[in-house]
């Protein structure tokens, strides 16, 4: 049972809502910054927005972690594990495949199931349930016909669990926190799928391939229980919703084509587009470099590259939530698409595989800014359209189409000319997007009228 709070308790709470709240002890950010992101709790209960507890707060830090464990066992692990099983690589391909193609069909209906539902919580804890009954269907029974219907169970959860988290953080803190918010969910799954990784890892290296996915099934247990101690009254499901839909927009469609109305995030979708387009492919075509130039230590020198730009995200995610209050979403847009050209030119040119593992770094800092600033200027844009989580899942369908052409198109373009040219080529893609970024993408970040 929760005790209840008092002034005191209170005042903590409120202080820990401002942007150095991820901050260790000792550390503050300016105040003025504190001001700007964080009113007086009685503004703040005037205005109508949602004071959420610490204790609801730090239950949505440990749900987050523990999903991103969970998840972490649906990457790589998936084809090792069946490789081992002595599966057929044309088996293998197939039900990557139709995960992936799950996965990107499946991203609008899963934002426009979380709209249409009452209660983020319950959905995201039916999905939870389902992305942990898939790892254990793997380890228990890796036959066909289990492994390809746990995949596709798998992806269809995903597709539902990103909207449901971003809303209830949304729903939890409202639109003056969200953005200190994301940065904190970001840093916690950050975290958490590096440590997944390093523990399904060191499991399948000590104990079997099983036992990794028993792990990940594992996990899912802490976080329901994390999920189930965010107070739902604590939630408000208007703010979780984006507002309310207007009656002849209520139903999905109808709901979907009144975003194609919102040119802020048509614009915001090509230009994410643009960015996954540039990014999906150049990872896998960079561990193929390492592995040819530097065979002996390639698989260090791949776990690096995957490994190291996740810390990089977890340290800056918050910094990027507290940003982007303080300075408007394009500049950190502009960081983000930057950082990306540069990395796929430095990849063209390097040589060497350890500074190819170096200019990977940079991922980090795309990583990072997007994590944050997907779901925030998707709650900027989409105002009280009341159709956010559909929102989101258009973006995330846009985000999967620029992947999926990105990886097939590198492959083709390095296996007819060379490495370079395809790094060359992703590089001009992420200038494109910079430019758009620049040129037609307007600042989203709301004025003190519509707080």
């Amino acid at each position: 049972m929760i005790a209840p709070r008092t002034d005191q308790e209170g005042s903590k709470e409120l202080m820990s809502d401002h942007p150095g709240a991820g901050l260790p002890r000792g550390e503050s950010p300016p105040e003025a910054a504190e001001k700007s992101v964080a009113p007086p709790r009685a503004d703040r209960q005037r205005r109508g927005s949602p004071v959420p507890s610490l204790a609801s707060r730090r239950a949505l830090d440990w749900f987050v972690f523990f999903l991103a464990d969970v998840q972490t066992g649906f990457g790589a692990f998936v084809s090792v594990y069946l490789t081992a099983q002595k599966w057929t690589q044309t088996d293998i391909g197939l039900v990557l495949t139709v995960g992936a193609f799950v996965g990107l069909v499946g991203q609008i209906p899963g934002g426009a199931i979380v709209d249409a539902t009452r209660s983020a919580r319950w959905v995201a804890a039916v999905a939870v349930a389902a992305v942990g009954i898939s790892a254990f269907a793997l380890a228990v029974a890796p036959v066909f016909v289990v492994v390809f219907a746990s995949r596709i169970l798998q992806a269809g959860a995903s597709c539902v669990l990103g909207p449901a988290i971003a809303a209830i953080s949304l729903g939890l803190v409202g639109h003056r926190l969200i953005s200190a918010r994301l940065g904190r969910n970001a840093a916690f799954a950050s975290v958490g799928s590096g440590l997944a990784a390093a523990g399904m890892g060191a499991s399948a290296y000590y104990i079997s391939d099983r036992a990794a996915f028993i792990l990940a099934a594992s996990m899912a247990v802490p976080a329901l229980f994390a999920l189930f101690h965010i107070r739902t009254d604590e939630i408000d499901p208007t703010r979780a919703h984006g507002g309310v839909a207007k009656p002849g927009q209520r139903n999905a469609i109808a709901g979907l084509l009144s975003l194609f109305e919102i040119r802020p995030l048509l614009i915001f979708a090509g230009c994410v587009a643009l960015f996954q387009l540039a990014n999906a492919a150049m990872l896998p075509l960079a561990a193929s470099m390492m592995t040819l130039r530097s065979s002996k230590f390639a698989t260090i020198l791949v776990a690096t590259s995957i490994v190291a730009p996740q810390l990089i995200v977890a340290v800056l995610s918050p910094w990027v939530g507290r940003k982007a209050e303080l300075w408007g979403r394009r500049p950190l847009l502009v960081l983000c698409f930057a950082a990306l050209a540069v990395r796929g030119l430095l990849f063209a040119f390097l040589i060497n595989p350890y500074l190819l593992m170096a200019a990977q770094l940079l991922d980090g800092v795309s990583g990072a800014v997007l994590a944050v600033l997907v779901p925030l200027i998707i709650a900027d844009v989409s105002g009280n359209t009341g159709h956010f989580n559909l929102a989101q899942g258009a973006v995330g369908c846009a985000v999967g189409v620029g992947a999926s052409i990105s990886t097939a198109l590198a492959g083709y373009v390095s296996d007819r000319f060379d490495s370079a040219t395809a790094f060359l080529m992703m590089a001009g893609f992420g200038l494109l997007g910079l430019a758009a970024v620049c040129l037609a993408m307007p600042e989203t970040r709301p004025n003190e009228e519509r707080d």
